[in-house]
């Protein structure tokens, strides 16, 4: 009974997900590609906790025509306008990008 419950615990372990990046600065860099709706953008200072594919030093918005990819692109181009800087957290997946991880937040 002890096997099996230990099994059980390493098994569920073994899927809670790792935690994702973030990051708080000011926005060095926005870009929003027409070829295919690309949105990412850089952050002034150092991300923690990205995950492993998360190699290029941008943030991805992961679905730029959805409603919610639309209003992470607004706060990005309000905090751009008023300087202010801005705080991402991830999703801790590269979906949209292959080395740039997805975002999940924004907040200013």
């Amino acid at each position: 009974m002890i096997k099996l419950i230990t099994a059980a615990l390493l098994a569920f372990a073994a899927v809670v997900p790792a935690q994702a990046g973030s990051q708080t600065g000011k926005i060095k860099s926005l870009s929003v590609r027409a070829s295919d709706g690309l949105v990412y953008f850089v952050l002034e200072g150092q991300p923690n906790g990205r995950p492993t594919c998360a190699t290029g030093a941008y943030w991805m918005i992961r679905a730029e025509d959805s409603t919610t990819g639309k209003r992470q692109l607004a706060t990005l181009l309000t905090a751009r306008a008023m300087g202010q800087p801005v705080t991402v957290s991830g999703f801790n997946t590269c979906v949209r990008w292959f080395d740039g991880e997805d975002v999940n937040e924004l907040s200013l």
